[in-house]
């Protein structure tokens, strides 16, 4: 079996690609090519527009599918817990320090820790691809 190119995809390849590669196949949105649009799929899924909720929860179920062909993690159980804070951010009545460990920070943080720096790309990066991205600068 040949490996898949992790390249981005250009106009030529996302016309070649059969519905089903796609996160949501009617809309041709989101592909799921390899690892890295996996997790481009979670990070830009509430800007999918024009999908009723039955597409959504079939394009969640692929993109779990993908993540698990692909080896990426995926923590939410639903495609409404994707950009809701989690359980530990809620419980906190005083945010967290943002100089602590990095590695006891949740993704959202890192994220938004990300976003305040300008670090490129880091809406397809794992938890861990962030610290260290962060960790660079």
């Amino acid at each position: 079996m040949a490996k898949k190119k992790t390249a981005p995809l250009d106009a030529a390849d996302r016309n070649a690609m059969p519905d089903s590669e796609f996160a949501f196949p009617r809309l041709r949105k989101e592909p799921l090519s390899d690892a890295k649009h996996v997790r481009n799929a979670l990070a830009r899924f509430d800007q999918v527009r024009d999908a009723s909720d039955d597409e959504r929860d079939e394009a969640f179920r692929r993109i779990q599918r993908a993540a698990r062909k692909f080896g990426v993690d995926v923590s939410e159980k639903s495609w409404r817990e994707l950009g809701k804070p989690t359980k530990s951010m809620k419980s906190s009545s005083k945010p967290r320090d943002p100089g602590g460990s990095r590695s006891e920070r949740s993704k959202a943080e890192l994220y938004a820790e990300a976003r305040d720096r300008g670090v490129e790309g880091r809406s397809t990066m794992t938890k861990a691809e962030l610290i260290r991205a962060l960790e660079k600068r």
